[in-house]
């Protein structure tokens, strides 16, 4: 009843069934005077559909709306409802997108339904449409062409590609007019479909598919010819010799090349229009000429003089494009504060109202204990002397939107108001803290703990502790699950359900902080336990300790244990329980399932799993016969990866037995992903273990469920779970590399007795990657680490998998990694599609 309020957002594969949280549909743009791609932004929420409040609404969040709806790009944020006011709920509010996010619902936001909006708030997008800009070394105004057609993107073939056709695309991404048509597939070869061939437009055209073309997907071209467009828009960076994102040298696009400005008149107020277009905070300084480092090519810009008030460089009196006397020694450059800016009414560059920017907005300062010293520190950063007075109560005016920190205390030597102590500096992850003005912007303490690695979760991932400013592992001599619980709990991530083999979420580096870790389980941080001592071991990082943790759930209370106790529900940064109404021996059987803790009694043959989302979707489901199903596996995401399917209480994989897309598209509807893509080859996502469910699926596409397909019943097949293979080393391209093979959930080399020209020839046909041109000597491309899986491997050359050859027994050989075995193949991969 009550878990519709539970916004769980962390799906574990390896504990959850059906991991669904906004599908298509979600979303949606409405209003008057919208399209498909442009109007009031609304989502759907606890059966109703609502809409988002404009406070700190900008182009990272509408950047998402458009890519969830796949309409290309955000080019507008319009004013407060522009598309007219909704009606009903306002379901979100201070959205905060990074703009790389695939939904919405992944943004931050204030909790859905809390706000004080009035509909006169409602936030609105206008996106490109199904055009975008891609590829390689792109920009928003300039990258390869892709058009969305059919549920997916393709390219445009450049045959007749022309300024003309470049002219519609810049005027439909907003992005002025077009520069340059550059060669074939200049940003990078795309993939899929080239939707777009023979494009001839007038250059007066609204869109591209205006345009006579040959037909969707009419063609014989290939991605080499992928047409490219550069816009005018003019763009900005600073860069040079010892440049970072927020100091530099100046120079701006124009005329399809990049050009330094020459530093005749240039001052702060300049600067300051740089420092703001970059969102680099206010100007510190204009160094002297050459200090980044002479630019080459154009010098665009001369005798620059700004008010300081401008949105951007271009917008201040010049001596017009390209006219100047000036040489490179005298390129312009700038220093910026970076993340914290002086702003509010009767302010100056050196007095005003404390913001740091963060997750792509300004935010403010709480006064809470703000005093001199801390003062001083902003002073010092901002290159503005001493302080003179820190003043409190919103003195430069009221800021609005986020408050980023509180509680701030500094000693007043620090460089930069991020180094010193803040109740809430742990939730700010600044990226942009260059080593002149900051150190690190996130505050650790001895003792604190994280879990990290390759495939590593919030909770599961290989241990490490911080001790003497640094972060080091944890050997895992006598690691076990009392340890592990230990880990568990002071992370907040509910019991330990599984001490995984060593270095399982790979090696780390640097100092072993601990070993011979003994906790008796009831302790509440790692470093109350015994140990041999900080740094005292004889250890290597093939041994570092990791845990993989029930995280939302637990089971605790008086007389509890592992596997009995009250249960508990983690949400909000808060334990809490769950009523026992209407709990029975099927819920219960959830948790024990969930906790690997065996069976509460009987496993009955319908069951309720616990989901252990955070933040969005429902906390429980309920199978019906249809059965449940999940894509796991290594690299695999929500809507990729390995198949499996849920039969008597246990997981299996699905033989690709005549798999196709016919198969894989009834698997994408089940899981409410779109449509089938790719049918990747054989154990693509590595090979599973235990079960292997079913073979021979023969689906017609138009089924709902995987297990309405025809199969050969369950458990019925002769298939084994595919070792997977990579190329892989220093140097290696896709079809050439060291030969590593995974198994046992991990990935190990192949020695190299006996490896000759046969053996390769089996590596190169199981990667589709052409003939074995040849067996480069040991080690050519760097030793391997980790097991050594296969040796005296010997192929007659025509078996279509590597482990098919007779060979040694896995892990059975007296191989040292300077054997590793490597291949040279003849051509590069190409996806199969069957």
């Amino acid at each position: 009843m009550l878990c519709i309020h539970i916004f769980f957002k962390r799906c574990t594969l390896k504990y959850s069934l059906f991991c669904v949280f906004y599908i298509k549909g979600d979303i949606r743009l409405v209003g008057s005077g919208s399209t498909q791609c442009s109007g009031r932004v609304e989502v759907y929420h606890s059966n109703s559909w609502g809409t988002v409040c404009d406070d700190g609404w900008d182009l990272s969040d509408a950047e998402v709306v458009c890519r969830q709806l796949n309409c290309g790009s955000a080019l507008e944020v319009p004013p407060s409802a522009h598309f007219g006011a909704g009606t009903g709920q306002i379901w979100l509010d201070h959205v905060t997108c990074s703009g790389n996010e695939s939904s919405l619902a992944e943004c931050q936001h204030s909790g859905f339904g809390s706000n004080t909006c009035e509909h006169g708030q409602d936030a609105a997008v206008i996106c490109s449409g199904p055009i975008r800009l891609t590829g390689s070394g792109s920009t928003r105004c300039s990258g390869r062409v892709e058009v969305y057609h059919n549920n997916s993107w393709g390219t445009v073939c450049d045959d007749g590609w022309d300024l003309n056709d470049a002219e519609v695309v810049c005027r439909q991404l907003n992005c002025g007019s077009a520069l340059e048509v550059p060669q074939s597939a200049h940003f990078g070869a795309g993939t899929g479909q080239i939707w777009l061939d023979h494009v001839t437009c007038s250059g007066n055209e609204s869109s591209l598919t205006e345009c006579q073309h040959s037909g969707f997907g009419s063609n014989t071209c290939e991605h080499g010819q992928d047409a490219a467009v550069i816009c005018s828009a003019v763009s900005i960076i600073l860069t040079g010799s010892g440049s970072t994102t927020c100091s530099g040298r100046v120079e701006v696009y124009l005329n399809n090349s990049w050009g330094t400005v020459c530093d005749d008149g240039w001052d702060l107020n300049d600067a300051e229009v740089v420092c703001r277009q970059l969102n680099c905070g206010s100007a510190l300084e204009v160094p002297q000429s050459d200090h980044f480092g002479a630019g080459t090519g154009q010098i665009w810009l001369d005798n620059v003089s700004c008010s300081g008030n401008e949105s951007s460089l271009t917008e201040c009196q010049h001596s017009g494009f390209g006219s100047n006397t000036c040489e490179h020694g005298q390129d312009a450059a700038v220093i910026c504060s970076d993340l914290i800016r002086l702003v509010g009414s009767g302010s100056s560059r050196c007095s005003g109202r404390v913001e740091i920017f963060h997750n792509n907005i300004w935010g403010t300062v709480s006064d809470s204990n703000w005093n001199l010293n801390d003062a001083e520190v902003v002073c010092r950063q901002l290159n503005c002397g001493s302080a003179l007075e820190a003043t409190q109560s919103s003195k430069f005016g009221a800021g609005t939107g986020q408050v980023w920190l509180t509680g701030v205390t500094c000693s007043g030597n620090e460089k930069i108001a991020c180094q010193c102590f803040c109740m809430l500096c742990i939730h700010i992850f600044f990226k942009r803290c260059t080593l002149k003005y900051s150190l690190f912007c996130v505050f650790y303490i001895k003792g604190d703990i994280r879990l990290v690695g390759s495939g590593s979760t919030r909770c599961s991932g290989r241990v490490e502790v911080y001790h003497s400013n640094s972060w080091g592992t944890v050997c895992d001599d006598g690691w076990d699950l009392s340890d592990a619980e230990v880990v568990c709990r002071q992370l907040n991530c509910g019991s330990a359900l599984e001490v995984p083999p060593s270095a399982h979420f790979g090696a780390g580096t640097g100092q072993i902080w601990l070993d011979h870790v003994t906790c008796s389980g009831n302790e509440s941080s790692l470093a109350e336990c015994q140990h041999s001592g900080f740094g005292s071991n004889t250890c290597e990082h093939g041994q570092d300790a990791a845990v993989i943790c029930s995280d939302l759930i637990r089971l605790a209370g008086a007389g509890s244990s592992r596997c009995s106790g009250r249960v508990e529900i983690f949400h909000n940064n808060i334990w809490g329980t769950i009523t026992d109404f209407n709990w029975d021996l099927n819920d219960a059987e959830v948790v024990c399932r969930q906790l690997n803790c065996g069976s509460a009694l009987q496993a009955p043959q319908s069951v309720t799993k616990l989901f252990d989302m955070e933040q969005t979707a429902f906390c429980v489901m309920s199978f019906s016969s249809k059965g449940p199903i999940r894509l796991t596996g290594s690299g695999s995401t929500r809507c990729s990866g390995r198949v499996e399917v849920y039969h008597n209480n246990s997981w299996g994989t699905v033989c690709d037995d005549g798999w196709d897309l016919n198969d894989a598209e009834v698997v994408c509807r089940q899981l409410n992903c779109g449509s089938a893509l790719e049918v990747p080859q054989s154990a693509h996502f590595g090979a599973g273990t235990g079960q292997i469910w079913l073979d021979h699926v023969t689906c017609s596409g138009n089924e709902s469920s995987l297990t309405e397909c025809q199969h050969s019943g369950f458990g019925s097949n002769t298939c084994e779970h595919a070792v997977s293979i990579i190329l892989t080393g220093s140097g290696s391209t896709t079809c050439s590399g060291r030969v590593e093979v995974y198994l046992n959930n991990s990935w190990g080399t192949v020695c190299d007795d006996g490896w000759d020209l046969n053996d390769a020839e089996v590596v190169c046909r199981q990667l589709n990657c052409g003939s074995a041109l040849e067996v480069p000597q040991s080690d050519h491309f760097g030793a391997g680490t980790g097991q050594i899986w296969l040796d005296n491997v010997s192929c007659s050359g025509n078996e279509s998998s590597l482990t098919e050859c007779q060979h040694s027994g896995f892990g059975s050989n007296t191989c040292e990694h300077g054997q590793d075995a490597a291949v040279i193949c003849s051509g590069e991969k190409t996806v199969k599609h069957t």
